[in-house]
């Protein structure tokens, strides 16, 4: 929604037309009008609220711990920005207000935008805060999409706080600032941070989890060699394990730590694991069984790093705090929240946690499974790890003592319980024990956990989160490339680091696609890589070839997925391109899964799913979601394809039914554009159709609606007007005419009406104009199409007052029409709906933007019609256009010739003279004698049959005419004389010496006129 369309009123008409009881669905955006809607319901008033204040609202320690890190990161970020930041629990009432100039300030207090105000939808209306929690995710009010209209000056974006285990919605996080200074950037940056808080509550621990570390911490039996548990340290970069050359473990060694600890928790016959890091060192794992008190069992495993100092995390404690033993340290810790411990001394003011508070009690609602429980020292890579990272906890199951078995799964990172610490020096008796150890390597508490389902449950609640959100992401339009990027940006970097869509060029035109397998070709159609330029692989737009070898034409060729889970010993992707992919591999790619897009029983393509900065490669339940991920993007890709080639389809037929090139005349220089809609073709046409006597007929129409009938229709209305053009009839008559086939087209011409969803009314508006160049005339009438437009020569703008009329097929109301008299390069533009009127604009307003744009002077058509769609269309227009601009020319007095004759047989021969004279002043010797011929016939039959003033005309145009007009209204007719008929002849010869010839009809009687092509 731009904040464009609220200041030229687009949205104060649509919330007052929805007040009033108008249908507004087609100007709204479905989030806000949905919220209108509530409100509505809730009998809530835009003028006058009532709302509510709670003393003392506060979120518990728990979330609170969660969100003062987050808020304070945000407020320094927004510290130059006029933005505010507010906190609302998960009933919408504010809890706290951060940040913004004075300014903002006072005018949040004034509508009580304030701490202990209630910001709920059915209190306050349509707003950032009570809208993220009706809709259940983030979204951006501004300006007039506010309900109330105390909040109209405002822009707001708010986003929900979920627990992540539970689900459920915990608090409100918003932005609000001024209307001028909104971006719909804003939801963004409060989704993230949201997300942030999220990730953060997952770090905190539980009361089982606190239980598992009590108990290991009181366990002694260490194994000979292996170090003792160190004391914590406040998680930060500065207390990270070091590498060997002294810096500290890089994300990927950290990542790779807790992923095998975790296979090392669920694996009931290993107790030791040593790996290699990606930095190089050795690692080894010790897992060990722990019981608490209450009966809580669960696995500890310890990690110690091998090859460089000793780590960081044992350090010499402060002058000022004297060393405790394990067990107080673990009792100040881990009490009991019936028996809280108030420590020695106090924690910093940037422990998240005062160590008074007791253990927060377990949610009931909260779902049950394996726990996690914190470590001493944090193995953190980054200071807020992201909800659906591998760090994460679970809510403790029910208080049953018992052991659980332990099935293939394993427990999640954990995090370092709060409460103040104290930090021994280092033991000299720890260090390795073992051969080939480092004795400065120290080891550290890693994970602790029980070996159950949690980090199944887990993957579980995120994929179906993903499933979700590809559900509601893949698919928003018709459009088989924008179908594939959707696909691609769903699922990166969630579930790959990069993905490929490959699809035929037959997809992409809407085509049947033939039978794809190996040496296929096909095009690069979507890419999404959390790297700019990844891995060195095909970019969108290049044609890709497989080979039979790859995974990729095994799955075309099978039509099953392909898992590649060790890229590197995969010999047949190799083959692809041995020399691209060996630097693709070294780029750190390492893990592939293809999948074939197949819908409706038909292939469509080929996504390939490549990891490399996540280090754990694919696995069976990786491809099972992919399979899943492709098979809904495959029936919007199908869709999109479909609908391409129906929309191919009408397209073709509508551009064969509108004119083709420009026809033969010289009396307009014409320019025209269509453009059709966005949402598909449509009714709207144009044409330019000489007439006799060097005029031209200008139309432009409108059928109501979009789609194969409305084109067809069209069609059938344009060839309708060349007929009744070629009759010669008036402007008036024509419409007359034109309205009554559509009428009939509406009663289904006589036949019973199909019911179809293309049945039912036509409806069409249309605009008709004659020009003749000789008088400078212009005759036009419309029938409910928007007024026409004449540009004169000094660029003065003025849209022609017709009579508007009925639209076609209403029948019974005669159209009336208006004759004017246009200047020599004057410009007539006649236009549809669609380019000065949309859902953002009315036509007023489009009407003096298209006048603003007109009023220029001797510009030629071509760039009249250029700066018109530039100036007053998107890049999609909404509705079919078509404009035509025609720049008026006349015929001089050195190219007409006209003789007034009276009604006397012997002015035929004084006829004959003048022409002929007339002819060699024009050059035109050689048509002489059939002129001559021609003139006589015309003249005569005048003379014989008809009555009134006569009068001879010539005109030298791109054809010779010849004209005699007289006061009768009967038509002569050709007939094929006998041999015995002593006349009859005349119009028989006349017809045989010329291209073409005919009658019209005037006020004064009728003209008979004839064609002949210049030599």
């Amino acid at each position: 929604m731009s904040v464009a369309w609220d200041d030229i009123g687009g949205l104060v008409d649509a919330h007052e037309r929805f007040l009033a009881g108008s249908p507004v669905e087609s100007d709204v955006r479905d989030s806000v009008l949905d919220s209108w809607k509530r409100c509505r319901s809730a009998g809530l008033e835009p003028h006058r609220l009532l709302v509510r204040y709670t003393a003392d609202v506060a979120l518990d320690d728990r979330l609170q711990r969660a969100v003062d890190p987050v808020l304070t990161e945000l407020s320094a970020s927004l510290a130059d920005v006029g933005m505010t930041i507010a906190l609302c629990d998960g009933q919408g009432r504010m809890v706290q207000r951060l940040g913004g100039d004075r300014q903002l300030c006072e005018s949040l207090d004034a509508v009580q935008f304030a701490p202990g105000f209630d910001a709920s939808e059915q209190v306050v209306g349509t707003n950032g805060i009570g809208t993220a929690l009706a809709e259940r995710g983030p979204v951006y009010v501004v300006g007039r999409e506010h309900f109330a209209d105390c909040l109209q000056p405002f822009a707001c974006a708010g986003a929900p706080v979920r627990d992540p285990l539970s689900g459920r919605i915990e608090a409100v996080l918003d932005l609000t600032c001024l209307r001028d200074q909104g971006d719909p950037a804003m939801v963004g940056m409060v989704r993230e941070a949201a997300r942030d808080i999220e990730a953060r509550l997952l770090e905190q621990a539980t009361e089982r989890e606190r239980a598992l570390l009590a108990a290991y911490r009181r366990a002694d039996g260490h194994v000979r060699g292996w170090p003792k548990q160190p004391e914590y340290l406040p998680p930060g970069p500065e207390h990270l394990p070091l590498g060997p050359d002294g810096g500290a473990l890089g994300r990927l060694d950290l990542a790779v730590l807790r992923e095998k600890a975790e296979e090392l928790i669920a694996a009931p016959h290993r107790t030791l694991d040593q790996i290699t890091l990606p930095s190089g060192r050795t690692a080894t794992l010790l897992r060990r069984q722990v019981r608490g008190a209450a009966g809580e069992s669960g696995v500890a495993v310890e990690a110690r790093i091998l090859g460089g100092p000793r780590l960081s995390h044992l350090r010499p404690a402060p002058s000022d705090v004297q060393p405790q033993p394990p067990s107080t340290q673990a009792a100040a810790r881990t009490s009991a929240p019936s028996k809280p411990t108030e420590p020695s001394k106090p924690t910093e003011p940037s422990e998240p946690i005062e160590p008074s508070k007791p253990t927060e009690p377990i949610e009931p609602s909260a779902p049950s499974g394996p726990t996690t429980a914190p470590a001493s020292v944090p193995p953190q890579p980054l200071p807020r790890p992201a909800p659906q990272s591998t760090q994460s906890t679970q809510a403790p199951p029910a208080p049953e003592p018992r052991p659980r078995p332990a099935p293939d799964a394993v427990t999640h990172t954990a995090v370092p319980p709060p409460g103040p610490v104290t930090r021994p020096e280092p033991d000299g008796d720890r260090g390795g024990g073992g051969e080939g150890e480092d004795v400065g390597a120290e080891g550290w508490l890693l994970l602790v956990g029980e070996p159950g389902v949690g980090r199944l449950a887990m993957l579980a609640r995120r994929r179906l989160g993903l499933l979700h959100d590809a559900s509601v992401r893949i698919g928003t339009t018709l459009d088989v490339t924008r179908t594939a990027e959707e696909l691609a940006e769903v699922t990166v970097p969630r579930f790959a680091d990069f993905v490929a869509v490959d699809l035929p060029d037959s997809v992409l035109r809407g085509e049947e696609p033939e039978a794809l397998g190996g040496r296929t070709a096909l095009r690069r159609v979507a890419i999404r890589a959390v790297r700019k330029d990844p891995h060195n692989l095909y970019d969108v737009g290049d044609p890709v070839e497989y080979l039979p070898s790859t995974p990729q034409a095994r799955s075309l060729e099978t039509r099953q997925s392909v898992l590649e889970p060790v890229l590197a010993e995969a010999g047949g992707w190799i083959a692809q391109d041995p020399e691209r992919l060996e630097r693709v591999l070294a780029a750190g790619i390492h893990s592939l899964i293809t999948v074939p897009l197949r819908a409706r029983g038909t292939t469509l393509g080929v996504v390939s799913f490549y990891r490399s900065l996540q280090p754990a490669s694919f696995e069976d339940d990786d491809l099972s979601l992919a399979q899943e991920l492709a098979g809904r993007a495959a029936i919007c890709i199908d869709n999109a394809r479909r609908y391409t080639r129906e929309h191919n389809t009408a397209l073709t037929l509508q551009r064969s039914l509108l004119p083709r090139g420009r026809p033969e005349q010289s009396a307009v220089e014409v320019a025209y554009r269509y453009l059709p809609a966005q949402a598909g073709v449509g009714g709207d046409w144009f044409d330019v159709i000489p007439l006799s006597g060097a005029r031209v007929a200008l139309v432009v129409g409108d059928v109501v609606g979009h789609g194969l009938h409305a084109a067809a229709t069209m069609g059938r209305l344009r060839t309708a007007v060349h007929n009744f053009s070629s009759l010669e009839l008036p402007p008036d008559d024509v419409l007359t005419h034109l309205d009554d086939l559509v009428g009939r087209l509406d009663r289904g011409e006589g036949w019973a009406a199909e019911s179809s969803p293309d049945s039912g009314i036509v409806g069409a508006t249309c605009l008709y104009a004659v020009y003749d160049p000789v008088s400078r005339r212009c005759t036009l009438t419309r029938a409910g199409h928007p007024q026409p437009a004449v540009v004169a020569p000094d660029g003065t703008v003025a849209f022609l007052d017709l009579p508007s009329g009925p639209p076609l097929g209403l029948g019974g109301m005669p159209f009336e029409t208006v004759e004017l008299e246009l200047a020599e390069g004057s410009q007539l533009v006649l236009y549809t709906d669609g380019l000065v009127e949309d859902r953002h604009r009315d036509i007023d307003t489009g009407l003096d933007k298209l006048r603003a744009v007109l009023a220029c002077v001797d510009r030629p058509p071509e760039e009249t019609c250029e700066a018109v769609l530039h100036a007053l269309l998107p890049a999609r227009p909404g509705d079919d256009v078509a404009l035509l601009v025609a720049r008026t020319h006349t015929l001089g007095s050195d190219r007409v010739a006209q003789w007034d004759l009276p009604s006397d047989p012997a002015v035929v021969s004084r006829a004959r003279v003048a022409v002929t004279e007339r002819l060699a002043a024009w050059h035109l010797d050689e048509l002489a004698f059939t002129t001559e011929l021609i003139a006589s016939e015309l003249v005569t039959n005048a003379i014989r049959h008809a009555t009134g003033p006569l009068q001879l005309r010539l005109l030298r145009d791109r054809a010779l005419i010849c004209e005699v007009s007289d006061g009768s209204n009967t038509s002569p007719r050709l007939r094929r004389a006998r041999t015995e008929d002593e006349g009859g002849r005349g119009l028989f010869l006349v017809a045989q010496l010329t291209e073409r010839w005919g009658t019209r009809y005037t006020p004064e009687g009728k003209i008979i006129w004839a064609e002949q092509p210049l030599p």
